[in-house]
Parts: C-alpha cells; sequence; structure tokens
C-alpha cells in the first residue's frame, strides 16, 4: 500500500464513518474502480484507532461530564441529565453487540454482496429522507428516555446489513422519534464510541491471531488522516446540518447505490 492509497482510504473511513452515507458501500466500490488490493486488517485497525480519537476528541468535554455523572449514579448519588445520556450510549450498544454476536457468519458471507449493498443504500437513504420530512425536530440528544434508546440500539444493530450505514440509521432513528438534526446527529455520534471500541477490539484480536506484518509507515499516516478527516467531519456535519438537512445525503446515496448497481451487478 503507498501513501496515496493510505490517505485516500482514511479520508474515506473518516467521513463515511459519521456522515449518513455508507462507508461498505465507498470501501468496496473504490479500492475496485482503482484495482487496488485490499487494505489488509492492520489498515482497519489504524483507521478505527483515527476515527476513535477524533470523535473522543471533539466531544471531550461533554464525555468527561457524562462519565462523572455515571459514576456518581451508579455510587448512589442520582441521576443527571449527563448520567442519563451515558446510560444510553451504553445500553443502545447492547443490541448490536448481541447482533454481531449472533449474527457474524451470515453478514460476513451472504450479505457482502454488491447488490445487498446497493439495495441497502438507496432504501435507507430514501428512509432518512423520509424521517426527515415527517420528524417533529423538536428533541435533544438529553431527552432520550429508555424507549428511545431501544429503538435507536435496533436501528444500530440493523445496520450490521452492509450498505445501511451506522449513522446514518441512527439519525433515522433519532429523527423518527422527534430528535432535532443536531441532537441525533450528536447522540448518533457520542454511540459510534463504544461501537468503534467493540469493532477495532475485534480487528485487533483477529489482527494478533492472523499474525500479519505491520508496515508502520501506511498505517501511521492512515491514522493522523483518518482522524483529522473524522474531526472536521464532525465539526462541519454539526455546523450545517440544521440548515441543509439530509436532502443531499439522501441524493448522494441514490446516486451512490445506482453505480454500484451498474458496476457490480
Amino acid at each position: 500500500m503507498d501513501n496515496m492509497q493510505s490517505i485516500l482510504l482514511a479520508i474515506l473511513q473518516g467521513l463515511t464513518e459519521f456522515l449518513p452515507v455508507s462507508s461498505s458501500a465507498h470501501l468496496i466500490l473504490v479500492p475496485q474502480l482503482l484495482g487496488w488490493a485490499d487494505q489488509g486488517l492492520a489498515f482497519d485497525v489504524a483507521v478505527h484507532v483515527g476515527t476513535l480519537a477524533a470523535v473522543l476528541i471533539y466531544f471531550r468535554r461533554e464525555i468527561h461530564k457524562m462519565l462523572l455523572a455515571w459514576l456518581a449514579s451508579i455510587s448512589g448519588r442520582g441521576q443527571t441529565d449527563d448520567s442519563r445520556l451515558a446510560w444510553a450510549v451504553l445500553l443502545g450498544t447492547i443490541p448490536v453487540g448481541l447482533a454481531g454476536l449472533l449474527f457474524h457468519d451470515i453478514i460476513e458471507t451472504s450479505l457482502r454482496s454488491p447488490l445487498v449493498i446497493a439495495a441497502a443504500t438507496i432504501l435507507f437513504g430514501l428512509l432518512l429522507w423520509w424521517a426527515d420530512a415527517k420528524g417533529a425536530r423538536v428533541r435533544n440528544e438529553y431527552s432520550i428516555g429508555w424507549r428511545d434508546v431501544l429503538v435507536i440500539g435496533i436501528a444500530q444493530a440493523i445496520a450490521l446489513i452492509p450498505g445501511t450505514s451506522r449513522s446514518g440509521i441512527t439519525m433515522t432513528a433519532g429523527l423518527m422519534l422527534g430528535l432535532s438534526r443536531t441532537g441525533a446527529a450528536r447522540f448518533s455520534f457520542l454511540l459510534s464510541i463504544p461501537v468503534i471500541l467493540l469493532a477495532g477490539g475485534l480487528e485487533i484480536m483477529k489482527l494478533v491471531e492472523e499474525g500479519e506484518g505491520a508496515i508502520w509507515g501506511p498505517l501511521v499516516l492512515g491514522t493522523l488522516v483518518s482522524g483529522i478527516s473524522a474531526y472536521l467531519c464532525i465539526h462541519w456535519f454539526l455546523q450545517l446540518l440544521e440548515r441543509v438537512g439530509m436532502l443531499p445525503f439522501v441524493a448522494y446515496r441514490i446516486v451512490l447505490g445506482i453505480v454500484l448497481l451498474f458496476v457490480f451487478v
């Protein structure tokens, strides 16, 4: 893997981890169109580290308050908005963890076809458009209750279907439940932290088992670039979201799905 390949794939990972578009669609399409070999598991771990660092740094103040409030809540000192949000993030991760354990083999073997990815990219893009158009958009992330956590958590588990987009479907669920665009996006980004930790941990375990050799130059470059692109993506997405809405991303998903169908099916 050369530096240009590392940079492009890292930018793709950093952007598609948090934008409501499909990372799997991009990571299957771009290497195929450019004739690149698979980037390898070590690189996947590196770019996950970069995106995790980005969301931790961007939300560092919120995470600090949530952590302190959560520790206070489990020591019996009562619940606050921050502790409830921390519990929502933790409990919202359970469905995707269970689904990953139960359906891992099916996902890896039967659902990674270009047809599935293209169909999910288009269909869940249209669902995002509907939720954005019909949602009340009057609540923030601190208003999330247990029913909301269950719905958004199940939605995140559905995102294991390649082409769905984890951020896209969790924002869709949030909008359907009446969250504002910013509230749905912020909760989706916070919810990504334990998911990226779980996914990165599994990849590291596989990497250790396989004993894959590491070429550190592309890995360090990929980590830095994915982290920077992810941080900028979070910042500008939250700045622009209330003004531009979800329609540009919906249109992009539909075009991307059609391109996938044209190229691979």
